[in-house]
């Protein structure tokens, strides 16, 4: 089953229980903006907040994935104003990234073309990267006079290793598809009108007979651990959630229905909250 809905520079459109993001701006490359972060960040608001949705594709309308952000003011693209304390803002990209990364469902990124700057810093925290033939990929930052942004200096190192990120970023490379799939960054590379149901297909097989609730809570341990200091702290967050699992319903649920050889109706919701899990929030 499939439905489509628009609004704005977004588009949404469900397939079974995935939903398909797709940036949607395909006259300028998907080239990112203030409507294209806000929305963003909406659509992922409302699949958390959808018990119905499983898993989120994110993909891009058109030849292009997103071409980075739009150049439309020229020099003066990148000149932002202090917060009222006098501080650098947010950057926009990475109000992109934290929310993807705190995404109750998993997520896949099918690159479905060319994807520069915050175009490929955006799909990091992704739990899977599924590209086109079509696809490229952009570290171009110091090119324009930049750093990089989206906080990929924290996910960038931590997909494809420390060396690799900063040969990728410190000579504003382009990198293609299938040098991104040999250094770990790309599952697969697919033709491009591929790309989304294979993306799809992939978001379906991370979730099918799953918990939700597990598979959120696993999500969010895998890449928070990734920063822990010591496999201790593991040890403790593991041990919370275990401790807390191990009284739910999904689990007496998920139990009987393997010892009567049956498929599991597991009946805790991510909308309802998730037991905490040893690992604070910033």
């Amino acid at each position: 089953m499939s439905s489509a809905a628009e609004s704005g520079v977004v588009r949404t459109e469900r397939v079974g229980s995935v939903e398909v993001v797709r940036l949607n701006r395909p006259t300028r490359l998907n080239a990112f903006t203030e409507d294209l972060r806000r929305e963003i960040i909406a659509a992922f608001d409302e699949t958390d907040a959808d018990d119905s949705v499983r898993a989120v594709v994110l993909t891009g309308t058109g030849r292009a994935f997103c071409a980075g952000a739009d150049l439309a003011s020229g020099g003066e693209t990148f000149v932002l104003d202090a917060d009222d304390s006098g501080r650098a803002p947010a950057d926009a990209g990475g109000q992109v990234a934290l929310r993807i990364y705190r995404s109750t469902k998993p997520v896949v990124a099918a690159i479905n073309g060319p994807a520069a700057g915050v175009g490929v810093t955006m799909t990091l925290p992704a739990d899977v990267r599924i590209a086109s033939e079509t696809a490229k990929f952009g570290f171009v930052f110091t090119r324009r006079g930049l750093v990089p942004e989206a906080c990929s200096t924290w996910f960038l190192p931590r997909v494809v290793g420390i060396s690799t990120a900063l040969e990728w970023t410190l000579g504003g490379q382009m990198v293609t598809a299938i040098e991104a799939c040999e250094r770990g960054m790309v599952r697969e590379i697919v033709p491009a009108d591929q790309v989304v149901a294979r993306a799809v297909t992939v978001a379906e097989e991370m979730v099918a007979g799953t918990a939700p609730v597990s598979v959120a809570m696993t999500r969010s341990l895998m890449w928070r651990m990734l920063g822990a200091s010591e496999p201790e702290v593991a040890h403790r967050a593991e041990s919370e959630a275990i401790f807390r699992r191990g009284t739910s319903a999904d689990v007496k649920e998920g139990v009987q229905a393997f010892l009567d050889k049956r498929a599991p109706e597991f009946p805790d919701r991510v909308s309802e909250g998730l037991p905490g899990h040893g690992v604070p929030r910033e």
